[in-house]
């Protein structure tokens, strides 16, 4: 890849890991408050949260993340030691990850996500039976390392992404909305436009009809479909980063989660250069330095591996395909 290419999916890239964290951040403030309770709590603000001030139901302190970040940054752990001791994608070590994870008592962790942890400890299993109950956003809000670390094999990516996500949510919405926003996402680390991103957007919501965002409802709940139509209605809204993330977070519910996602592309779209200076600055370092290692190790992990053989082309007409010579 060209230097200057590869600079900017650099850029990019840690566009939008940065993103996560600070649109993670910025939403957990007002997680689970309705719109009409953060207009009258930020009445002197303007009615709207702005900055990354921590609290919340959580009480968390000013620059703290959630889950979302966390459980990426376990998840990336995972890819990466995999490539260390040649066990690329090992379903296995995500699952301990995980695990790992849970038992350092992370601040949160979502309902499903603990039962799928759990089920894994107690049983070994990497999936559970489909489940609908399993319909929530956690597979999908952690799911970034994956689509940075299989860079160039967009099978590789599906097949991962599926593992990772059944490990703890087994149901098609959200297998759809992981690949989905996963795709997209890769859209935008290429320099997808705005034409090109509503029409993958377009195109996501024509597939699985439940995503359908326009109009949108109004709903930003942890239920996968709420989560997506968020995500995609204000991705599309807003070009500027720090507008559509505001936009994002006000809308309360699951506010760190869709915050995560919004942050995540839009992110993904302007670059790590054109991040508001103000929120970075309200981070954590060590969350801003832990994100910034694993998003440039991700990238040397998909440089490393080679490129996926193309597809055969198809027999012409008239002829046969050569069988393989049986051993």
């Amino acid at each position: 890849m060209p230097a200057e290419a590869a600079a900017a999916l650099q850029d990019r890239a840690l566009g939008a890991y940065l993103g996560l964290a600070i649109g993670d951040a910025l939403g957990a403030t007002v997680e689970f408050m309705t719109p009409r309770e953060i207009a009258a709590h930020f009445a002197g603000q303007g009615g709207m949260h702005r900055h990354i001030v921590g609290g919340g139901w959580l009480k968390l302190p000013a620059g703290q993340v959630t889950d979302d970040t966390t459980m990426s940054l376990a998840l990336g752990d995972a890819l990466l030691r995999g490539h260390r001791e040649g066990r690329p994608f090992d379903t296995r070590l995500i699952a301990d990850a995980f695990a790992a994870w849970w038992r350092a008592r992370p601040v949160d962790c979502g309902n499903t996500c603990r039962r799928g942890i759990l089920r894994y400890l107690q049983h070994g299993s990497l999936q559970g039976e489909p489940n609908e109950g399993d319909a929530g956003n956690g597979a999908l809000m952690r799911n970034l390392p994956v689509a940075l670390a299989t860079l160039g094999d967009d099978a590789g990516f599906e097949r991962v992404s599926v593992a990772q996500a059944r490990i703890t949510h087994h149901h098609a919405l959200s297998d759809a909305a992981v690949l989905g926003i996963g795709h997209l996402l890769r859209a935008l680390l290429a320099g997808a436009d705005a034409a090109a991103v509503a029409a993958a957007s377009d195109a996501l919501a024509e597939r699985q009809p439940a995503f359908r965002f326009r109009p949108y409802r109004g709903r930003a709940s942890a239920y996968v479909v709420d989560t997506v139509q968020t995500v995609l209605h204000h991705l599309n809204t807003h070009a500027d980063f720090e507008t559509a993330l505001l936009a994002t977070v006000n809308r309360g519910e699951d506010a760190d989660t869709t915050g995560a996602l919004v942050g995540m592309l839009a992110g993904a779209r302007c670059g790590a250069r054109a991040l508001p200076r103000h929120w970075l600055r309200q981070l954590l370092p060590a969350v801003v330095q832990a994100v910034t290692r694993q998003a440039d190790a991700l990238l040397a992990l998909a440089a490393s591996r080679p490129s996926p053989p193309p597809p055969a082309p198809p027999p012409r007409p008239g002829t046969l395909p050569v069988p393989h010579a049986c051993p």
